[in-house]
């Protein structure tokens, strides 16, 4: 039998602080959820009694849990989806009936990351605007408009939906006044405009907008129950209760009528309590610390204009990135890996940017930082260590 030893390799020692209750993670939007955390936090809600069973995803928890979103965001009705592709899609069908033109951004969830679907189990068209940016302009938006009714066929635009943040575009937001103005030019227009708004409630958090500030623009909404709220799946969507009420046959026909979805809905339930305070707190501490990583050599934090909880990283070109993460592993801090949507490293602000003081992050980059730098030559040639 071989016997492995040495120090884990750093794709180990990653997963390993992924599920340590002490560790900074910058990446993510939420609290990384270990098997036995989410186990542990069942067992409170049940000895609480805060599990009530559904009937294929009807009542019970779930029920609360539709119940108090559509009331966070001040709409009359909400239905728990098993994933927010369905939760899109479904919105998104019922909005246009037999107008088949819908209009959405090219760098949105819903274009790239859905297969088409649309197209394929509805037969709807999606037009992309904003080739490789975070959002379409109110201008943009009324030339698309109008050239759906100045051709040979009229092809009128069954619905707009928009995304913010935008995944792809590094978490940056369409503008509070960009959208204001393109939904109003949709009610204009008497087209109904939905809001993939999977990250609501942590965008509100950073832009200081609030949630319902953010639903009235629009028909429908969708929020996400596992990004941040701890749930390991599930989404809900919400609207005018005549737009709700039946969707329940849709979601079955689409095969998202689950049993015993009560159980992701009282985790998410679980993980709404206290959000805002939370992440009121967390990016605030953020923003100190990020001005005190500014201040340390050969690093940057850069604010993105219209951004939301993801900052960039900046360093400077001596400094060794894989080293400089992989030593950030030594003091329990995990940043996310380069991937190919964005050029630099990207940090991304959760609560557990709480569980360390910003002075032993900022000493954890500082250390990281001159680890990861040439060692300099004596002028013999020889090596010698930074002092």
């Amino acid at each position: 039998m071989i016997i492995k030893s040495g120090k884990p390799d750093s794709a180990s020692r990653k997963a390993e602080l992924m599920r340590s209750p002490g560790a900074v993670i910058f990446a993510g939007d939420g609290e990384p959820q270990s098997p036995q955390m989410i186990v542990d936090r069942l067992g409170t809600l049940l000895r609480a009694d805060q599990l009530q069973p559904d009937s294929y995803a009807l009542g019970g928890t779930v029920g609360a849990l539709e119940d108090r979103v559509a009331r966070e965001l001040g709409k009359e009705a909400a239905i728990w989806l098993p994933t927010g592709t369905l939760a899109n899609h479904l919105a998104l069908r019922s909005h246009c009936g037999t107008r088949s033109r819908i209009i959405l951004q090219e760098q949105s969830h819903i274009y790239h990351d859905e297969g088409d679907a649309l197209a394929k189990l509805s037969g709807l068209n999606a037009i992309p605007l904003a080739n490789g940016r975070p959002h379409f302009t109110t201008d943009e938006l009324r030339t698309a408009l109008e050239q759906a009714v100045s051709g040979r066929v009229l092809n009128p635009v069954g619905a707009v939906s928009i995304e913010s943040p935008v995944r792809r575009q590094a978490g940056q937001v369409v503008p509070w006044d960009e959208m204001r103005s393109i939904t109003s030019l949709c009610r204009d227009e008497g087209i109904p405009v939905h809001l993939d708004g999977a990250r609501l409630y942590m965008m509100s958090a950073a832009t200081g907008v609030d949630i319902g500030d953010y639903s009235e623009l629009f028909d429908s909404v969708y929020i996400s129950m596992y990004k941040y709220f701890g749930a390991p799946f599930g989404g809900v969507l919400a609207g005018r209760r005549e737009f709700i009420d039946d969707m329940f046959h849709d979601r079955r026909m689409f095969g998202g009528g689950l049993s015993s979805a009560y159980l992701v809905a009282g985790l998410a339930l679980d993980g709404m309590h206290g959000f805002a305070d939370r992440y009121g707190e967390a990016f605030a501490r953020a923003e100190a610390l990020f001005e005190s990583i500014n201040e340390l050599p050969g690093l940057g934090v850069r604010k993105f204009e219209n951004g939301s909880n993801i900052y960039e990283l900046l360093l400077d070109s001596e400094i060794d990135a894989g080293r400089f993460v992989e030593r950030l592993f030594d003091f329990d801090i995990v940043l996310p890996a380069l991937n190919d949507d964005w050029p630099v490293h990207l940090l991304h602000v959760n609560a557990t940017v709480l569980r360390k003081s910003n002075e032993e992050i900022a000493r954890a980059f500082s250390a990281a930082a001159g680890s990861s730098q040439p060692t300099p030559a004596t002028p013999g040639g020889q090596e010698h260590a930074p002092r």
